[in-house]
């Protein structure tokens, strides 16, 4: 019995902080502590895992990791999903979308709840960004304009799936991977893209594909800048 009222009181407490049904936190109450303990990390560990340093991450966020493992696991983030996180830290905690994907991506290899390069759900990235001395209208008709694009992506075939103009471009690779594109103005005459390949199968697909994405993006500045 004094289980069971620890557990209502528990619920109640949760649905007052989330806003969740009564069955819905009692389930994640009970999903939490039937999960397996994380992989103790020492704090001295944090940077190496999320791939970027403590000075780097408080630059741009205001938190280093340890702080940020620390406010994350008091809200319960190992409970949520990816994108939840991410809101989370865009929104109550006041970090841009950007930074706020890093420090999403950042807690959860801490946590153990993803691989380095992988997924929430499964599945790797490869990323790979190249910058070009040429305005951004010009970078991006380089991949919008198949023709343009035939002259150092020859031969490839991708379905495309939505763009904004200068902005982004989101396909489906010819290998059925998603790939999005993203364009930033560097200044005048000076742009840049950054490639994400992604669901790759396996780790080792990730530096095969930077290298591949490396050469081509390579090509293209020598054709661009002529």
């Amino acid at each position: 019995m004094p289980i069971n009222k620890d557990l209502k009181q528990l619920t109640r407490a949760r649905m007052k902080k989330t806003g969740e049904s009564y069955t819905t936190a009692r389930a994640q109450l009970l999903r939490r502590k039937n999960r397996p303990a994380p992989t103790v990390v020492p704090e001295s560990g944090f940077a190496q895992l999320a791939g970027m340093s403590d000075e780097a991450v408080k630059k741009k966020t205001g938190k280093t990791w340890k702080q940020w493992v620390r406010l994350l696991d008091a809200a319960d983030a190992a409970d949520m999903k990816h994108r939840d996180i991410a809101g989370y830290v865009h929104k109550e905690m006041g970090v841009p979308a950007w930074w706020a994907q890093t420090v999403t991506v950042g807690y959860e290899r801490i946590r153990g709840l993803r691989d380095v390069r992988q997924r929430r759900g499964g599945g790797y990235d490869a990323n790979k960004s190249k910058t070009v001395a040429v305005p951004v209208s010009k970078l991006y008709r380089a991949f919008s304009t198949k023709r343009t694009r035939d002259r150092w992506l020859a031969g490839v075939e991708w379905n495309l799936r939505k763009s904004t103009v200068d902005k982004s471009i989101r396909l489906t690779w010819e290998d059925g991977c998603p790939v999005s594109l993203y364009f930033t103005s560097k200044g005048r005459g000076k742009s840049s893209v950054a490639v994400q390949h992604g669901k790759l199968a396996r780790q080792g697909d990730v530096d095969r594909v930077k290298a591949y994405w490396g050469e081509r993006l390579g090509a293209l500045a020598a054709i661009l800048v002529k």
